[in-house]
């Protein structure tokens, strides 16, 4: 959860050019710093009098943003570029180049006013920018672009930008540095969730690994009158509604394996985790790992079934990008012979706050008919409700040696569906192509969902600054050297 216990800390670029009215630029510069304020990021930039009106117009005063950029490098999460007239391309370059902070960018151009464009009126920052974007092309230096080619520093587009960039840069810082947990071994009957730990490290993912024997062992010794469990019981008892029928000493024991899953993720400092959800636990210790999961996802550390790694990771990459709580789901079954929607599901581990209501905790039902129902509670089950979502999907292609994912966006819908469990039916446009798409190329039978709609922000995060092969099943084509993805 570290990627969320601070605030996004950008570094800001005004640029302008001599022969331009340079009084533009520290009018730019206020509001800039308003529109970061306005969505509470921080901001790092140089005092107005370090350079002629506070902007970067040659290579000294590149080379000053640079050094300063260089000194915050572990607090800059990205970098905003701001244009309030043509701008000086090399000197925005040359700052970028010199700091190498490899954060991602936004580059912003300002609006012309059709009342002034006389020698002292105009910006010409339409231009402008085209001359800084090709220079971070020449430069190979990632780029993110504002909605319309130019806007309004002080205007609600640019505030809309500044939010999904924020966004991008979390996703990003928190991808970078991500400690997954894998906690059990993968279960032998599910070889789609094989990975590869060595591409995702080449991304700066780390996997932590433990046996469940260990954290079964732990989960044992605690008794039930810990303080720390009687406290993790009240914690328990208004999460849900958990029926009568449930035996007291079953929950004791959910109660004490969350406080060992929740001490082994602190020690360990991972951001999310993957567990071995069956059946090993429920033979050896006798309650289901599900609303352990549950009650870490809903403070955003996201837990994936069956030692899904890259699932996490998938969950993760939303948490990051929406900042609320994600889940990961099966694409599982047909919705009679609606061609747009399907049902999503898993046994029980969705957070409270992603189905939307009060969940009912109680036994998983397919496990509990092969393993017992009295092993197997923790379950936690309710019906997402209606509502806006983002789908994502990550794997490492270790045929081809690269990270490959793909993204989308749909709803959460109404319908009806008598099915126990975490129950989720999902409308998504072209719901056949992207099922095509899924198979074709590999893909698993997990997708991770979050709510609202946050698939830009995914896609320019993994995409352009991970470098990672996205497919968004929205997105207009763009010009591009041929996709891998068989289509």
């Amino acid at each position: 959860m570290k990627s969320f216990r601070r605030e996004v800390t950008l570094g800001l670029v005004v640029s302008s050019r001599a022969f331009f009215n340079s009084a533009y630029a520290p009018t730019a510069r206020e509001e800039l710093l308003a529109a970061c304020a306005a969505a509470d990021a921080k901001t790092l930039i140089l005092p107005l009098d370090a350079t002629p009106n506070g902007a970067v117009e040659t290579r000294d005063d590149a080379r000053k943003y640079a050094n300063f950029f260089r000194a915050h490098r572990d607090d800059i999460d990205g970098i905003v570029v701001a244009l309030p007239n043509f701008g000086d391309e090399i000197a925005v370059v040359e700052t970028l180049a010199m700091a190498d902070l490899k954060v991602p960018v936004l580059v912003q151009a300002s609006n012309d006013s059709l009342d002034k464009t006389d020698l002292m009126g105009r910006r010409d920052a339409f231009c402008g920018k085209i001359s800084v974007t090709s220079n971070l092309w020449q430069y190979n230096i990632p780029f993110t672009d504002t909605t319309s080619h130019t806007s309004d520093l002080s205007g609600a587009e640019f505030s809309g930008d500044l939010d999904r960039f924020i966004r991008v840069c979390r996703t990003v810082r928190g991808l970078r540095r991500a400690r997954i947990g894998a906690i059990g071994a993968r279960t032998t009957p599910f070889q789609t969730m094989r990975f590869s730990e060595k591409l995702l490290q080449a991304s700066g993912i780390s996997v932590v690994t433990v046996d469940l024997s260990e954290i079964i062992g732990k989960a044992q010794k605690l008794s039930g009158d810990d303080p720390e469990v009687k406290q993790r019981l009240e914690e328990i008892f208004g999460y849900g509604r958990i029926p009568s029928y449930i035996q007291h000493e079953n929950i004791v024991k959910q109660a004490r394996l969350g406080i060992v899953v929740d001490r082994w993720m602190q020690e360990n400092e991972c951001d999310a985790s993957s567990i071995q959800c069956w059946t090993s636990v429920e033979e050896n210790f006798g309650c289901a790992t599900c609303l352990a999961m549950s009650m870490m996802g809903e403070k955003l550390m996201p837990s994936a079934c069956e030692v899904d790694v890259a699932g996490a990771i998938s969950m993760y990459a939303l948490a990051l990008a929406a900042g609320t709580p994600p889940a990961l789901l099966d694409w599982n079954n047909n919705y009679g012979d609606a061609v747009e929607k399907c049902v999503c599901t898993h046994c029980g581990n969705f957070p409270k706050s992603f189905i939307g209501e009060e969940p009912e905790i109680s036994n998983l039902g397919v496990i509990g008919t092969v393993v017992g129902a009295e092993k197997c509670f923790g379950a936690v089950k309710g019906k997402v409700q209606p509502g806006p979502l983002t789908y994502f999907r990550l794997s490492t292609d270790d045929r081809n040696g690269v990270i490959k994912t793909y993204v989308g966006e749909g709803q959460f819908t109404d319908d009806p569906f008598p099915m126990d469990g975490g129950i989720a039916v999902t409308e998504v446009p072209r719901l056949r192509d992207l099922l095509r798409f899924i198979t074709r190329n590999g893909f698993e039978h997990h997708v991770a969902m979050v709510r609202g709609h946050h698939a830009q922000v995914v896609d320019e995060a993994v995409s352009r600054y991970l470098g990672w092969q996205n497919y968004h099943h929205e997105a207009v084509p763009s010009f591009a050297p041929p996709h891998p993805f068989v289509r």
